[in-house]
């Protein structure tokens, strides 16, 4: 990486992480140098100063479940356009680490997949993992995933796909009531892979025998959430241990629905997550996923029975609607963007702003609208 000038950030309302500064600075090049009140600032010889004073300043957003956007999508498997890809939703909506999500397909289209992510990671750090959707998932809760590929648990081709990505993959999405379950969770734990539930209907009995420490996509293609039986949705609420992830768009979760799931889990085990698809960034009209016609309308895609295929969220929006419709805080919103992901998965330069992380920054104004992204240092201005 290029030798970047020293910029500092004063005099901005910074959300760190960890705390609130209410008048601050932020001084780093491709790493975050020093951070605190404007009181503890000393200028410095040769650095470049830009006053945010009314702005706020937040780490990078971090999108652990994202299929693509702006006409790519990881399935298709070229590293260009992976590449793009995670650059246009750098510029575009602030996130500054990706797991590139795949879904259920056959086996030679996943593993095609694996190896344009990494050959696209190996030029673009913004990438950092692989979220394999499927195709290990219950027919039942299939939801826009292709049925004919859906797929017993195998940890072999995990394996195989784990290899092809060049040790990428961090998350599995499965059903955990599919037989050979309890053995495929071991042996993504020993590869050091995340269990996630989702795409399943497994009861809260399955779910207290599983070791899924994830759950994808809270409320969407799961046993419902019943007075009978909670479900996978149930249990995520009950387990204060499991994360769940959220598709704030108030379509495939309405706002009710998000602040329930808030004031039960609380911010420390929410990740936001756009669940994104080609067509975000896009003009509305036909597309597609895995192969099937996707109708985009109304900031909705859909297949044509109706099903909701994916999203086309925008992470910045995500982030915003936390506190327009959950009734979180900004901290509470950085929290779910950033900090649990990179907690949950190990990104120890990430999710923070602090000595010697990443200098992955957004900056916001007070509506929460994304001005800039600072992506390892790099300034880059909000693209509509």
């Amino acid at each position: 990486m290029d030798i970047l000038t020293v910029t500092v950030l004063t005099h901005a309302v910074i959300y760190t992480g960890k705390e609130k500064i209410d008048e601050g600075y932020i001084r780093f090049d491709d790493k975050i140098l020093a951070v605190g009140p404007m009181a503890d600032y000393r200028p410095q010889p040769g650095e470049q100063i830009k006053n945010l004073r009314g702005l706020l300043v937040i780490p990078g957003f971090i999108d652990v479940h994202a299929h693509g956007g702006y006409g790519f999508d990881a399935m298709d498997g070229d590293a260009d356009q992976i590449d793009q890809m995670a650059t246009a939703m750098m510029e575009h909506e602030g996130v500054t680490t990706l797991f590139a999500t795949t879904m259920t397909q056959s086996v030679a289209n996943i593993d095609q997949a694996m190896r344009g992510v990494a050959a696209a990671a190996d030029r673009n750090p913004i990438i950092k993992g692989v979220h394999l959707e499927g195709p290990f998932i219950a027919q039942d809760f299939k939801g826009a995933q292709p049925e004919q590929y859906i797929h017993v648990p195998d940890a072999n081709l995990v394996k195989q796909w784990n290899e092809l990505s060049g040790g990428r993959v961090k998350l599995i999405t499965y059903a955990p009531e599919k037989p050979g379950a309890r053995e495929f969770e071991d042996a993504l734990i020993e590869m050091g892979i995340t269990p996630s539930a989702g795409h399943s209907n497994a009861t809260r009995a399955d779910m207290l025998e599983s070791k899924a420490t994830h759950v994808t996509h809270l409320y969407n293609a799961q046993r419902e959430f019943k007075h009978r039986e909670p479900g996978v949705t149930g249990h995520a609420m009950l387990e204060p241990q499991i994360y769940a992830e959220l598709i704030a768009d108030g379509f495939h979760i309405v706002p009710d629905m998000l602040k329930l799931a808030f004031r039960v889990k609380g911010a420390k085990r929410i990740d936001l997550v756009t669940d994104s698809m080609r067509s975000k960034g896009m003009p509305e009209g036909e597309s597609e996923l895995g192969g099937q016609k996707v109708y985009v309308k109304d900031k909705q895609a859909r297949l044509a029975d109706g099903t909701l295929a994916g999203s086309v969220l925008m992470y910045k929006d995500a982030f915003k609607n936390a506190v327009n419709f959950m009734g979180a805080s900004v901290a509470d919103a950085v929290q779910m963007s950033a900090v649990n992901q990179s907690e949950e998965f190990n990104l120890a330069s990430k999710g923070t702003l602090e000595v010697g992380k990443d200098a992955d920054i957004n900056i916001m104004d007070q509506e929460l609208d994304l001005q800039a992204t600072y992506s390892y240092g790099a300034f880059h201005a909000t693209k509509d």
